[in-house]
Protein backbone atom coordinates (compact mmCIF):
# COMPACT_ATOMS: atom_id res chain seq x y z
CA UNK A 1 0.00 0.00 0.00
CA UNK A 2 1.23 3.07 -0.88
CA UNK A 3 1.70 5.85 2.05
CA UNK A 4 3.27 8.90 0.80
CA UNK A 5 2.27 11.65 2.35
CA UNK A 6 0.47 14.56 1.05
CA UNK A 7 3.17 17.48 0.95
CA UNK A 8 5.60 15.26 -0.56
CA UNK A 9 3.23 13.91 -3.01
CA UNK A 10 3.22 17.98 -3.43
CA UNK A 11 6.82 18.36 -4.29
CA UNK A 12 8.58 17.74 -7.54
CA UNK A 13 11.79 16.15 -7.88
CA UNK A 14 14.37 19.11 -8.25
CA UNK A 15 15.07 19.82 -11.69
CA UNK A 16 18.45 20.59 -11.41
CA UNK A 17 19.50 17.80 -9.54
CA UNK A 18 17.45 15.53 -11.71
CA UNK A 19 19.21 16.67 -15.09
CA UNK A 20 22.75 16.82 -13.06
CA UNK A 21 22.08 13.30 -12.44
CA UNK A 22 20.83 12.41 -16.10
CA UNK A 23 24.17 13.86 -17.51
CA UNK A 24 26.31 11.77 -15.21
CA UNK A 25 24.17 8.59 -15.89
CA UNK A 26 24.94 9.87 -19.82
CA UNK A 27 28.85 10.41 -19.10
CA UNK A 28 28.90 6.80 -17.04
CA UNK A 29 28.00 5.43 -20.42
CA UNK A 30 30.33 6.96 -22.01
CA UNK A 31 29.27 9.78 -23.62
CA UNK A 32 31.26 12.93 -23.77
CA UNK A 33 28.78 15.07 -21.70
CA UNK A 34 29.78 18.57 -20.45
CA UNK A 35 27.22 19.12 -18.00
CA UNK A 36 26.48 23.15 -17.81
CA UNK A 37 23.62 22.57 -15.42
CA UNK A 38 25.50 22.25 -12.26
CA UNK A 39 25.41 25.17 -9.63
CA UNK A 40 28.94 24.69 -7.92
CA UNK A 41 31.90 26.48 -8.76
CA UNK A 42 34.57 24.17 -10.26
CA UNK A 43 37.47 25.67 -8.59
CA UNK A 44 39.03 23.88 -5.13
CA UNK A 45 38.09 24.67 -1.77
CA UNK A 46 40.54 27.17 -0.05
CA UNK A 47 43.45 25.70 1.28
CA UNK A 48 43.08 27.40 4.45
CA UNK A 49 39.73 26.21 4.77
CA UNK A 50 40.78 22.31 3.88
CA UNK A 51 43.38 22.78 6.24
CA UNK A 52 40.57 23.45 9.16
CA UNK A 53 38.57 21.37 8.27
CA UNK A 54 41.68 18.52 8.52
CA UNK A 55 42.45 19.82 11.70
CA UNK A 56 38.81 19.62 13.42
CA UNK A 57 39.73 15.69 12.38
CA UNK A 58 42.38 15.35 13.72
CA UNK A 59 41.99 17.69 16.73
CA UNK A 60 38.65 15.45 17.98
CA UNK A 61 36.24 17.68 17.03
CA UNK A 62 33.75 15.21 15.44
CA UNK A 63 30.80 15.13 18.43
CA UNK A 64 27.44 16.53 18.20
CA UNK A 65 27.25 20.25 18.67
CA UNK A 66 24.11 22.59 19.43
CA UNK A 67 21.66 22.16 16.92
CA UNK A 68 22.03 25.79 15.75
CA UNK A 69 25.71 25.38 15.88
CA UNK A 70 28.93 25.74 17.56
CA UNK A 71 29.26 29.09 19.15
CA UNK A 72 32.16 29.58 17.36
CA UNK A 73 30.67 29.90 14.01
CA UNK A 74 27.92 31.33 15.23
CA UNK A 75 29.93 34.61 16.13
CA UNK A 76 31.76 34.44 12.68
CA UNK A 77 28.42 34.59 11.39
CA UNK A 78 27.53 37.36 13.33
CA UNK A 79 30.83 38.83 12.39
CA UNK A 80 30.40 38.46 9.02
CA UNK A 81 26.62 40.27 8.69
CA UNK A 82 28.07 43.35 10.78
CA UNK A 83 31.58 44.14 8.46
CA UNK A 84 29.98 43.04 5.40
CA UNK A 85 26.23 44.30 5.73
CA UNK A 86 25.93 46.34 8.22
CA UNK A 87 23.73 44.70 10.35
CA UNK A 88 24.23 45.08 14.28
CA UNK A 89 23.71 41.65 15.18
CA UNK A 90 24.68 39.03 17.85
CA UNK A 91 25.85 35.55 17.72
CA UNK A 92 22.38 34.24 19.28
CA UNK A 93 20.57 35.95 16.45
CA UNK A 94 22.27 33.42 13.97
CA UNK A 95 21.89 29.71 13.17
CA UNK A 96 23.62 27.31 11.43
CA UNK A 97 21.86 24.42 9.23
CA UNK A 98 23.36 22.28 6.92
CA UNK A 99 23.48 23.87 3.64
CA UNK A 100 20.98 26.94 2.80
CA UNK A 101 17.81 24.89 1.66
CA UNK A 102 17.89 23.66 4.91
CA UNK A 103 17.46 27.30 6.50
CA UNK A 104 14.86 28.26 4.31
CA UNK A 105 13.13 24.79 3.99
CA UNK A 106 12.97 25.29 8.39
CA UNK A 107 11.76 28.69 8.01
CA UNK A 108 8.63 27.94 5.87
CA UNK A 109 8.05 24.92 7.77
CA UNK A 110 8.36 26.66 11.04
CA UNK A 111 6.05 29.24 9.63
CA UNK A 112 3.65 27.97 6.75
CA UNK A 113 -0.05 26.53 7.45
CA UNK A 114 -2.69 25.57 4.73
CA UNK A 115 -4.25 28.75 3.59
CA UNK A 116 -0.79 30.90 3.90
CA UNK A 117 0.73 32.21 0.90
CA UNK A 118 4.78 33.37 -0.08
CA UNK A 119 5.16 35.84 -2.84
CA UNK A 120 8.05 34.90 -5.53
CA UNK A 121 9.14 36.17 -8.60
CA UNK A 122 9.66 34.43 -11.78
CA UNK A 123 12.09 32.95 -12.41
CA UNK A 124 13.12 32.08 -9.20
CA UNK A 125 15.14 29.22 -7.61
CA UNK A 126 13.38 25.82 -8.34
CA UNK A 127 13.07 24.53 -4.67
CA UNK A 128 11.32 27.73 -3.73
CA UNK A 129 7.51 26.65 -5.09
CA UNK A 130 8.34 22.99 -4.09
CA UNK A 131 9.17 23.83 -0.26
CA UNK A 132 6.24 26.00 -0.04
CA UNK A 133 3.89 23.65 -1.12
CA UNK A 134 4.93 21.08 0.76
CA UNK A 135 3.85 23.13 3.75
CA UNK A 136 0.78 23.11 1.98
CA UNK A 137 0.76 27.01 1.84
CA UNK A 138 0.27 28.89 -1.66
CA UNK A 139 3.46 30.16 -3.87
CA UNK A 140 1.92 33.33 -5.42
CA UNK A 141 4.40 33.46 -8.75
CA UNK A 142 4.93 36.73 -10.20
CA UNK A 143 6.30 36.78 -13.76
CA UNK A 144 9.00 39.21 -13.78
CA UNK A 145 10.71 39.23 -17.56
CA UNK A 146 13.80 40.49 -19.18
CA UNK A 147 11.90 43.88 -19.41
CA UNK A 148 11.87 44.14 -15.57
CA UNK A 149 15.50 42.96 -15.87
CA UNK A 150 13.86 39.91 -14.29
CA UNK A 151 12.89 41.64 -10.70
CA UNK A 152 9.85 42.03 -8.89
CA UNK A 153 8.44 45.72 -9.04
CA UNK A 154 6.96 47.62 -6.23
CA UNK A 155 3.88 47.65 -8.15
CA UNK A 156 4.01 43.72 -8.03
CA UNK A 157 4.64 43.20 -5.30
CA UNK A 158 1.90 45.33 -3.93
CA UNK A 159 -0.58 43.77 -5.94
CA UNK A 160 0.55 40.52 -5.30
CA UNK A 161 0.14 40.80 -1.45
CA UNK A 162 -3.38 39.76 0.32
CA UNK A 163 -4.74 39.25 4.04
CA UNK A 164 -3.09 35.34 3.49
CA UNK A 165 0.69 36.56 2.87
CA UNK A 166 3.04 35.36 4.82
CA UNK A 167 6.70 35.73 3.32
CA UNK A 168 8.30 37.39 0.33
CA UNK A 169 11.24 35.78 -0.88
CA UNK A 170 14.33 37.89 -2.73
CA UNK A 171 17.09 36.37 -3.91
CA UNK A 172 20.19 38.45 -5.08
CA UNK A 173 21.89 37.63 -6.86
CA UNK A 174 19.24 35.53 -8.41
CA UNK A 175 19.20 32.13 -9.55
CA UNK A 176 19.02 31.55 -12.71
CA UNK A 177 19.06 34.83 -14.05
CA UNK A 178 21.91 36.62 -12.21
CA UNK A 179 19.83 39.27 -11.80
CA UNK A 180 20.62 42.01 -8.81
CA UNK A 181 18.16 43.89 -6.59
CA UNK A 182 19.88 47.33 -5.65
CA UNK A 183 19.34 49.68 -2.95
CA UNK A 184 17.09 51.54 -4.65
CA UNK A 185 14.94 48.10 -5.69
CA UNK A 186 15.20 47.46 -2.39
CA UNK A 187 13.98 50.75 -0.83
CA UNK A 188 11.05 50.41 -3.10
CA UNK A 189 10.18 47.11 -2.07
CA UNK A 190 10.52 48.32 1.51
CA UNK A 191 8.05 50.88 1.33
CA UNK A 192 5.38 48.00 0.02
CA UNK A 193 6.24 45.88 2.79
CA UNK A 194 6.43 48.59 5.82
CA UNK A 195 2.71 48.86 5.07
CA UNK A 196 1.95 45.32 4.98
CA UNK A 197 3.28 44.27 8.42
CA UNK A 198 2.00 41.05 8.18
CA UNK A 199 4.42 39.93 5.44
CA UNK A 200 8.07 38.38 6.49
CA UNK A 201 11.03 39.11 3.94
CA UNK A 202 13.14 36.08 3.27
CA UNK A 203 16.28 36.81 1.76
CA UNK A 204 18.30 34.55 -0.24
CA UNK A 205 21.97 36.26 -0.17
CA UNK A 206 23.71 32.71 -1.08
CA UNK A 207 25.57 34.40 -4.20
CA UNK A 208 26.67 38.07 -2.50
CA UNK A 209 30.40 37.86 -3.35
CA UNK A 210 29.48 37.20 -6.75
CA UNK A 211 29.21 40.65 -8.31
CA UNK A 212 30.80 41.91 -11.47
CA UNK A 213 30.82 45.20 -13.40
CA UNK A 214 31.16 46.96 -10.57
CA UNK A 215 27.78 46.76 -8.59
CA UNK A 216 26.98 47.09 -5.17
CA UNK A 217 25.16 44.53 -2.82
CA UNK A 218 22.49 45.22 -1.12
CA UNK A 219 20.61 43.00 0.94
CA UNK A 220 16.89 44.31 2.64
CA UNK A 221 17.13 44.24 6.12
CA UNK A 222 20.35 46.26 5.97
CA UNK A 223 18.34 48.69 3.32
CA UNK A 224 14.80 49.29 5.56
CA UNK A 225 16.72 48.66 8.65
CA UNK A 226 12.50 48.97 10.12
CA UNK A 227 12.48 45.50 8.64
CA UNK A 228 15.16 43.92 9.97
CA UNK A 229 12.44 42.23 12.74
CA UNK A 230 10.90 40.50 10.04
CA UNK A 231 13.45 39.72 7.31
CA UNK A 232 15.55 36.57 7.71
CA UNK A 233 19.09 36.99 5.70
CA UNK A 234 19.93 33.60 4.29
CA UNK A 235 23.54 33.02 3.16
CA UNK A 236 25.95 30.12 3.83
CA UNK A 237 29.53 29.09 2.42
CA UNK A 238 28.89 26.85 -0.61
CA UNK A 239 29.33 29.50 -3.50
CA UNK A 240 31.92 31.72 -2.61
CA UNK A 241 34.34 29.35 -1.17
CA UNK A 242 33.31 26.63 -3.60
CA UNK A 243 32.46 24.26 -0.52
CA UNK A 244 29.21 22.94 -2.02
CA UNK A 245 29.75 19.57 -0.60
CA UNK A 246 30.40 20.82 2.84
CA UNK A 247 26.69 21.76 3.52
CA UNK A 248 26.97 24.99 5.75
CA UNK A 249 24.33 27.66 5.42
CA UNK A 250 23.62 30.56 7.96
CA UNK A 251 21.22 33.16 9.05
CA UNK A 252 20.24 36.01 10.86
CA UNK A 253 16.43 36.61 11.89
CA UNK A 254 14.24 37.22 14.66
CA UNK A 255 14.91 35.26 18.04
CA UNK A 256 11.79 33.41 18.10
CA UNK A 257 11.92 32.40 14.43
CA UNK A 258 15.51 31.25 15.24
CA UNK A 259 14.08 29.25 18.14
CA UNK A 260 11.65 27.47 15.86
CA UNK A 261 13.96 26.12 13.36
CA UNK A 262 16.57 25.47 15.92
CA UNK A 263 13.63 22.73 17.27
CA UNK A 264 12.83 21.75 13.39
CA UNK A 265 16.87 21.11 13.65
CA UNK A 266 17.56 18.96 16.44
CA UNK A 267 14.21 16.83 15.41
CA UNK A 268 15.44 16.20 12.00
CA UNK A 269 19.39 16.63 11.18
CA UNK A 270 20.64 17.12 14.93
CA UNK A 271 23.16 19.43 13.79
CA UNK A 272 25.11 20.31 10.71
CA UNK A 273 28.45 18.39 10.47
CA UNK A 274 31.12 19.55 12.86
CA UNK A 275 34.07 19.33 10.75
CA UNK A 276 32.00 21.57 7.75
CA UNK A 277 31.57 23.78 10.78
CA UNK A 278 34.59 24.36 12.15
CA UNK A 279 35.86 24.83 8.30
CA UNK A 280 33.30 27.84 7.83
CA UNK A 281 34.97 29.23 10.95
CA UNK A 282 38.30 29.30 9.17
CA UNK A 283 36.24 30.75 5.36
CA UNK A 284 34.49 33.54 7.42
CA UNK A 285 36.96 34.64 9.20
CA UNK A 286 40.05 34.21 6.70
CA UNK A 287 41.30 35.89 3.80
CA UNK A 288 39.10 36.12 0.98
CA UNK A 289 41.13 37.91 -1.43
CA UNK A 290 41.28 34.54 -3.58
CA UNK A 291 37.66 35.59 -4.97
CA UNK A 292 39.42 38.66 -6.79
CA UNK A 293 40.68 35.65 -9.18
CA UNK A 294 37.80 33.75 -8.86
CA UNK A 295 35.21 36.89 -9.81
CA UNK A 296 37.66 37.57 -12.83
CA UNK A 297 37.61 34.16 -14.44
CA UNK A 298 33.79 34.44 -13.95
CA UNK A 299 33.43 37.30 -15.58
CA UNK A 300 35.58 36.29 -18.79
CA UNK A 301 33.34 32.81 -18.93
CA UNK A 302 30.34 34.82 -18.83
CA UNK A 303 31.52 37.35 -21.66
CA UNK A 304 32.22 34.47 -23.46
CA UNK A 305 28.98 32.57 -23.13
CA UNK A 306 27.11 35.83 -23.40
CA UNK A 307 28.57 36.62 -26.88
CA UNK A 308 28.68 33.34 -27.96
CA UNK A 309 24.71 32.69 -27.46
CA UNK A 310 23.99 36.37 -28.91
CA UNK A 311 25.92 35.05 -31.99
CA UNK A 312 22.95 32.41 -32.27
CA UNK A 313 19.91 33.21 -34.23
CA UNK A 314 17.60 30.54 -32.43
CA UNK A 315 18.98 31.95 -29.04
CA UNK A 316 19.19 35.73 -26.82
CA UNK A 317 20.31 36.46 -23.51
CA UNK A 318 20.77 39.48 -21.26
CA UNK A 319 24.40 39.88 -19.76
CA UNK A 320 24.19 38.96 -15.66
CA UNK A 321 25.65 41.24 -13.12
CA UNK A 322 26.00 38.29 -10.87
CA UNK A 323 25.80 34.30 -9.87
CA UNK A 324 26.86 32.27 -12.26
CA UNK A 325 24.67 31.26 -14.74
CA UNK A 326 23.20 33.02 -18.02
CA UNK A 327 19.40 32.46 -18.37
CA UNK A 328 18.85 32.59 -22.21
CA UNK A 329 16.30 32.68 -24.36
CA UNK A 330 15.11 29.84 -26.36
CA UNK A 331 11.94 31.34 -28.42
CA UNK A 332 13.61 31.15 -32.08
CA UNK A 333 13.80 27.50 -31.35
CA UNK A 334 10.08 26.52 -30.67
CA UNK A 335 7.85 24.77 -33.21
CA UNK A 336 11.21 23.51 -35.11
CA UNK A 337 12.67 20.07 -35.24
CA UNK A 338 16.33 18.74 -34.53
CA UNK A 339 18.62 16.76 -36.38
CA UNK A 340 17.85 13.79 -34.70
CA UNK A 341 13.79 14.76 -34.93
CA UNK A 342 12.97 16.13 -31.93
CA UNK A 343 10.15 18.44 -32.00
CA UNK A 344 10.47 21.15 -29.93
CA UNK A 345 7.76 22.48 -28.94
CA UNK A 346 8.83 23.69 -24.84
CA UNK A 347 11.72 24.37 -23.07
CA UNK A 348 12.33 21.21 -21.87
CA UNK A 349 12.08 19.45 -25.25
CA UNK A 350 15.11 22.02 -26.14
CA UNK A 351 16.60 21.16 -23.51
CA UNK A 352 16.56 17.38 -23.42
CA UNK A 353 17.02 17.11 -26.88
CA UNK A 354 20.52 19.44 -26.78
CA UNK A 355 21.41 16.52 -23.77
CA UNK A 356 20.90 13.52 -26.32
CA UNK A 357 21.93 14.86 -29.25
CA UNK A 358 24.64 17.49 -28.39
CA UNK A 359 25.76 15.73 -24.88
CA UNK A 360 24.72 19.33 -23.36
CA UNK A 361 23.43 19.46 -20.05
CA UNK A 362 21.76 22.74 -19.18
CA UNK A 363 18.28 23.22 -17.26
CA UNK A 364 14.96 24.23 -18.98
CA UNK A 365 13.44 27.53 -17.91
CA UNK A 366 9.98 26.10 -17.18
CA UNK A 367 11.65 24.60 -13.75
CA UNK A 368 12.43 27.91 -12.75
CA UNK A 369 8.87 29.35 -13.70
CA UNK A 370 9.56 30.74 -17.04
CA UNK A 371 9.56 29.55 -20.57
CA UNK A 372 10.66 29.49 -23.53
CA UNK A 373 14.12 29.49 -21.99
CA UNK A 374 16.99 27.56 -20.21
CA UNK A 375 19.56 28.42 -17.77
CA UNK A 376 23.24 27.35 -18.58
CA UNK A 377 25.83 27.25 -15.60
CA UNK A 378 29.23 29.07 -16.57
CA UNK A 379 31.08 27.60 -13.58
CA UNK A 380 33.27 25.53 -15.44
CA UNK A 381 36.50 25.46 -17.25
CA UNK A 382 37.13 28.21 -20.16
CA UNK A 383 38.16 25.18 -22.78
CA UNK A 384 34.56 23.10 -22.01
CA UNK A 385 32.78 26.24 -22.41
CA UNK A 386 34.20 26.80 -25.52
CA UNK A 387 33.23 23.36 -26.50
CA UNK A 388 29.80 23.24 -25.25
CA UNK A 389 28.82 26.91 -27.10
CA UNK A 390 30.14 25.01 -30.17
CA UNK A 391 27.91 22.02 -29.69
CA UNK A 392 24.80 24.38 -28.90
CA UNK A 393 25.49 26.61 -31.90
CA UNK A 394 25.98 22.91 -34.34
CA UNK A 395 22.27 21.95 -32.55
CA UNK A 396 20.49 25.61 -33.49
CA UNK A 397 22.31 25.63 -36.98
CA UNK A 398 20.54 22.08 -37.38
CA UNK A 399 17.09 22.73 -36.43
CA UNK A 400 14.15 22.76 -39.12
Amino acid sequence: MDAISQGVQRMAPSATVAITQLARERAAAGHDIISLSVGEPDFDTPEHVRDAGIAAINGGKTRYTAADGIAELKQAVADKFNRDNALAVTADQCCVGSGGKQIIFNAMVATLDPGDEVIMGAPYWVSYPDIVGFCGAKPVVVPCDANSGFRLTADQLRAAITPNTRWVILNSPANPSGAIYGEAELAALGEVLLANPHVMVLSDDIYEYLIYDGARFATMASVVPALKARTLTVNGVSKAFAMTGWRIGYATGPKWLLAAMNKLSGQSITNACSISQWASVAALNGDMSFLDDWRAEFVARRNHVVERLRAIPELGCDRPKGAFYVFASCAGAMGRTSAGGTKIESDRDFVMALIAEANVATVHGAAFGMSPYFRISYATSMDRLDVAMDRIEKFCSQLI
